[in-house]
């Protein structure tokens, strides 16, 4: 880990970890950083305030990747990073969540490591915790879940392949992130390896952030929930019993 930066401390990048949306959230080592950035690097699930806390004079750069529309490909995030950083500037590149829980934040790091460039890790809520503490159900439990999964539904080749048999495990709660867009596959890759259709599930939209919202229903019954309810990305989907015990099962909102 870095030390703490001084004043006269350049050419140095902070991937920092906005956390999944509430300002509140923010861990007090990121709002150092973001105190004393010169450049800012900040994607679009940074939430609602947490850009204002960099100074004024700072150089704010916007680089939001959502589904199919790529401000900057990631090659070019990587690039610019390592460029800002070369002319001797502190920069602080903003990510939703965690940098290392599916934030790029490895491949940023290798290549400005491949520069000699001073990285540093500052790790961020991410989104899973933010939801189960938000709408109330653990994501493990003596009872239901002895284990936890985090995955993505949002490969690399755009693909949905992942180990059905292993996440379909009993006993185990599985968070699948970027998953929205492929339900179907998700639904029917799970029960064909045993698990049952009837598993509770939950499909929670931009949790921690005003417009916060959660939608109960079954395996079985996902795509046809989220056709309903009209769910869209940012949108976490949860699965395992543990999401029974959730204390706010009323649909709080729409997604906008």
């Amino acid at each position: 880990m870095m030390p703490v930066l001084s004043e006269q401390a350049r050419g140095t990048v902070s991937l920092v970890g906005a956390g999944p949306g509430d300002l509140e959230l923010l861990t007090l080592r990121a709002w150092r950083r973001l105190q004393m950035a010169e450049v800012l690097v900040y994607d679009n699930l940074v939430g609602p305030g947490i850009v204002d806390l960099a100074p004024p004079q700072a150089q704010r750069l916007y680089v939001g990747k959502s589904a199919g529309n790529h401000t900057l490909p990631q090659d070019e995030i990587c690039q610019l990073l390592v460029r800002l950083a070369q002319q001797g500037r502190r920069v602080v590149r903003l990510k939703g969540g965690d940098p290392f829980v599916f934030g790029r934040g490895g491949e940023e790091m290798d290549r400005l490591l491949q520069h000699q460039i001073p990285v540093e890790i500052v790790p961020g809520i991410t989104a899973a915790l933010g939801a189960a503490a938000s709408f109330g159900f653990p994501l493990t439990h003596r009872d239901h879940a002895q284990s936890c999964v985090f995955v993505t539904g949002h490969q690399k080749d755009h693909k949905v392949e992942l180990n059905w048999p292993a996440l379909a495990q009993p006993g185990q709660t599985v968070v699948i992130y970027m998953g929205v867009t492929g339900l179907e596959t998700i639904a029917s890759g799970l029960q064909s390896a045993g698990l049952p259709g009837n598993t509770p599930a939950a499909l929670v939209y931009k949790a921690t952030w005003p417009q916060e919202a959660i939608f109960p229903t079954r395996l079985c019954d996902l795509a046809s929930t989220a056709e309903r309810y009209g769910v869209k990305p940012p949108s976490l989907l949860v699965i395992g019993s543990v999401v029974s015990l959730a204390q706010a099962w009323s649909i709080r909102s729409h997604p906008s």
